[in-house]
């Protein structure tokens, strides 16, 4: 079987990975912001106080900035699925473009309508309309970003659909199933408070700065108790999403989960890894330790995938080659071996080919006969493009490291967030108290770093299947010359770059100026 090459997938993904973790720059700020807007203006609305409506103009105006290139840098990331992945629109263009659809409408009925209101309202509609759109605005903001998630959560766990053997299409049969998938469900709780979180420390850490430069007092402390009050009670919601996403993983991914943890051998009472360093040299089934060093919390592991302190967490090995021991039947139930699903698969592939070929000869007897054997084996179809276990591993380092990183800065946020509310609640924000202020600046920016991890242990997590086993990514590419991808990607590279910049230096002239009341 004929494949892409290797250097066409691999630039095709960066150019894919390159837009991504743009765009991400982007979104959540917009998702977590739009509601602290609208709670500010709120405040505006009900107090008339004119420091709050110097505040509420302030953070409106970055939010404006940050929407703008973010809805610019999500339209190119929709096209690529075209351009750069034609045969995985194809495959499952009807599942994968129905959330993609919705999202487009409210996208532009929605937020459109309501964003303009927000931002040019100031002094032309009433002052209750007014403070409608902006929690309209904030409203179709996260509405979008929820069919996002449903459809990026049905790549990493397919359900609601059928594959049409006539077409070689996975085509819709349930939306309900595709729209309340549990791991939709569960994603887009986890991504949103993490946006949250973002978005209340962006609040937070240009507070700080005017703080510790002793600019715009009032205004900064005003700031900082909305935005640590936000920020803290994201963080609090994060440890409950957080569970509930990482059960889900390992109920439906578990070789992702597997590779999240940096686990070969699977065991009962399984312990968590809170520090470590993968060992670069360990290969699926030898003998080498899983970590070169490691500090590890006993159970931990079985407690968060099952809730049972001696249940049982399997590793990569045991997904791979099977595990006798915890595999009551072969058929139900239990890890069946890597090297079995890829037989079945081949006998998928070469029972669809000779199903259409009879069709096409007419042959409808032998057509039907194909057809039963493919659909005893069609759940694997996906693995029929492998020639080893091995290959459906993804790079476990990168995953588990960027798994622990993020969960290690999730807890320093909670932390960080804590402190500054309490500070705030007291006024004790002045210079003395220069440590947490810069810390607190510091942290802004990690939280845009801890975002993009999430999203590589997802993403890199589910490799190396475009939609988790069911179509590879080798396959899933468009038909294009590898210098054509190559040059699009240095263009988006430029442009995206020039982007940010751009945004960037927007803001700090914004937030240099300060916050400012102008006539209305």
């Amino acid at each position: 079987m004929d494949f892409p090459s290797a250097a066409l997938v691999g630039w095709s993904r960066a150019q894919f990975a390159l837009t991504a973790i743009y765009h991400w720059f982007f979104v959540p700020l917009t998702l977590g912001l739009t509601w602290i807007v609208a709670i500010m203006h709120t405040i505006y609305v009900k107090t008339g106080s004119k420091d709050w409506e110097k505040i509420t103009k302030f953070w409106m105006k970055l939010l404006g900035v940050n929407f703008a290139i973010g809805v610019a840098t999500g339209i190119i990331l929709e096209f690529e699925f075209g351009t750069n992945w034609s045969n995985y629109s194809w495959f499952v263009g009807d599942i994968f473009g129905a959330p993609l659809a919705i999202e487009g409408i409210l996208a532009f009925f929605m937020e459109a309508t309501f964003v303009a209101i927000m931002f040019f309202g100031w002094g032309r509609v009433s002052k209750g309309l007014h403070v409608v759109s902006s929690w309209l605005t904030a409203l179709g903001t996260n509405l979008s970003a929820i069919w996002i998630l449903v459809a990026n959560a049905w790549m990493q766990h397919p359900v609601g659909m059928h594959f049409n053997p006539d077409t070689a299409r996975n085509e819709m049969s349930n939306f309900l199933a595709v729209a309340l998938n549990t791991t939709a469900v569960t994603k887009f709780l986890h991504v949103i408070s993490q946006a949250y979180l973002l978005s209340g420390f962006f609040v937070m850490g240009i507070s700080a700065w005017y703080l510790l430069r002793n600019r715009e007092v009032r205004f900064a402390k005003k700031s900082m108790i909305v935005g640590s009050t936000f920020a803290l009670l994201a963080g609090l919601w994060i440890l409950f999403t957080a569970d509930i996403h990482a059960r889900d993983v390992f109920q439906t991914q578990p070789m992702k989960f597997a590779a999240m943890e940096g686990v070969y051998k699977g065991k009962p009472g399984a312990s968590s890894v809170v520090f470590g360093i993968v060992n670069p040299h360990k290969k699926p089934g030898d003998n080498q330790p899983d970590y070169v060093f490691a500090i590890r919390i006993p159970k931990l592991l079985s407690i968060l995938a099952t809730h049972k302190a001696n249940g049982y967490v399997p590793g990569i090995d045991d997904l791979l080659y099977g595990d006798k021991v915890y595999t009551k039947q072969f058929e139900e139930g239990g890890y069946i071996p890597v090297e079995e699903k890829l037989k079945r698969g081949q006998l998928a592939l070469q029972a669809l080919k000779e199903y259409k070929q009879a069709k096409e000869n007419g042959d409808e007897a032998t057509a039907q006969t194909a057809l039963q054997a493919f659909e005893k084996y069609s759940k694997y179809l996906g693995y029929g493009y492998f020639s080893k276990p091995e290959e459906i591993v993804p790079p476990v380092a990168t995953v588990a490291y960027s798994f622990h990183l993020m969960v290690l800065f999730g807890f320093f946020f909670i932390f960080m967030a804590i402190i500054m509310w309490i500070l705030a609640l007291r006024d004790k924000l002045e210079n003395k108290n220069k440590f947490w202020l810069w810390l607190t600046f510091i942290s802004l920016f990690l939280t845009f770093l801890t975002s993009e991890l999430g999203w590589v242990t997802a993403e890199v997590g589910r490799q190396p299947w475009a939609i988790t086993e069911l179509l590879p990514v080798k396959i899933a590419t468009s038909h294009l010359s590898v210098g054509s991808v190559k040059l699009t990607f240095f263009l988006f590279l430029i442009i995206f770059t020039l982007l940010l910049i751009a945004e960037v230096g927007i803001m700090v002239n914004v937030i240099k100026k300060g916050p400012q009341l102008e006539e209305n």
